[in-house]
């Protein structure tokens, strides 16, 4: 019962990969986990791949850097798998399997009774028979099909790690990616999750644009800013805001227009309390009032945005790390999770989380060529 997770988030700064013993319904015991970070050469076929998307928007054939970039999302996966796999002593043909998420490009939310459409990048077959094991790919499309939301997909993880712990309930998780988004494991344990808005997309858009950085480290730009309250009411005018779950957003879904002509300070304290406040109206909508907020995800450390949550939300909050989880790898983890789902023909999109009609699983399970 030995599973590896991969993610490689929108920030594309790396791919985090975990193992994790697991029957799919339980969490057994971690695994060891890294980051295997993309080098600048790496990252520019990425990003070229994410913008030629966003150009294309599935209309007519599909970019031909797409090719490029599953070529680098192949080598890197299978490095970080070959090296999740060196340090527990195992090779990769011994696991059960590794659950690989691929990589983002495009993500349309379902709108106006049509469907939505999601776009994963990444070569299933080759990471297969690089490694010599069964992958798992795909979780995403049949949820969209069936006409939910895609996304988010970890909640029924978040679950498994709650039960793990031995947490209280009514408990809420918040994971500050690219995108932010909350999971209520509700008193009987129903799941209700959707994305509350931007995460860390637009604050790290903003200080690199600005300082070339990739994050404001610690939140320390914007501790020294004031927030600009008209660029920060024309953000909460949009009506993703006020809309019911479940709900979803692509991290390009926000531009930084309204924080253009702002100074570094000034911009980033107006975003960091952008993602606090939304938390904090996604909070709000909840069902029930959550015990506790756990934090996940790299906002997790940003200083100055986890006491703004807490202040926004009047919650008790914990980083993941208190609680025994480990806070970069949480995603991954939940691939690898939903691996064992799928293979145990196991839901994982509820009602609660992505919006379909029904508790349901999907997948796609590739296996290596000397196994077929």
């Amino acid at each position: 019962m030995k599973w590896v997770g991969l993610m490689s988030g929108t920030s594309l700064d790396g791919v985090d990969a975990a193992l994790l013993e697991t029957d799919g319904e339980r969490l057994i015991r971690f695994g060891p986990g890294l980051e295997r970070a993309y080098t600048p050469s790496e990252r520019k076929v990425l990003q070229a791949a994410v913008d030629a998307a966003l150009q294309w928007r599935w209309q007519g054939e599909a970019p031909a850097v797409f090719a490029d970039a599953e070529a680098v999302l192949t080598a890197t996966h299978a490095e970080a798998v070959e090296a999740v796999c060196a340090k527990a002593g195992i090779a990769p043909s011994a696991l059960d399997g590794v659950g690989f998420h691929g990589q983002t490009v495009l993500h349309q939310a379902p709108r106006d009774g049509g469907a939505g459409r999601t776009l994963q990048i990444g070569d299933a077959a080759a990471l297969s028979a690089r490694l010599g094991c069964r992958v798992v790919h795909d979780f995403r499309s049949a949820d969209v099909a069936a006409g939910g939301q895609g996304a988010p997909l970890v909640p029924v993880y978040h679950r498994a790690l709650a039960e793990w712990s031995g947490l209280e309930r009514p408990l809420a998780v918040l994971n500050i990616g690219g995108v932010a988004n909350i999971t209520l494991i509700g008193s009987d344990g129903t799941l209700t999750a959707f994305d509350t808005g931007p995460g860390n997309g637009l604050i790290d858009a903003f200080i690199a644009a600005h300082t070339g950085e990739a994050m404001d480290k610690d939140g320390a730009v914007a501790a020294r800013g004031r927030i600009h309250e008209a660029a920060f009411a024309e953000f909460l005018a949009n009506p993703y805001f006020t809309a019911p779950g479940p709900k979803s957003l692509d991290r390009w879904d926000f531009s930084l227009d309204a924080v253009r002509n702002l100074s570094l300070e000034d911009g980033a304290a107006t975003l960091t309390a952008l993602t606090a406040k939304t938390a904090a109206l996604g909070v709000a909508a909840l069902p029930e009032t959550p015990k506790r907020l756990v934090l996940c995800g790299g906002g997790r450390r940003n200083k100055t945005l986890a006491e703004l949550i807490a202040a926004a939300t009047g919650l008790k909050t914990f980083s993941a790390e208190a609680l025994g989880w480990r806070g970069d790898l949480v995603e991954a983890e939940a691939f690898a999770f939903l691996a064992a789902r799928v293979v145990r023909g196991l839901p994982y999109t509820f009602p609660g989380t992505t919006g379909v009609l029904e508790p349901m699983g999907g997948g796609e399970v590739v296996l290596p060529a000397d196994s077929r």
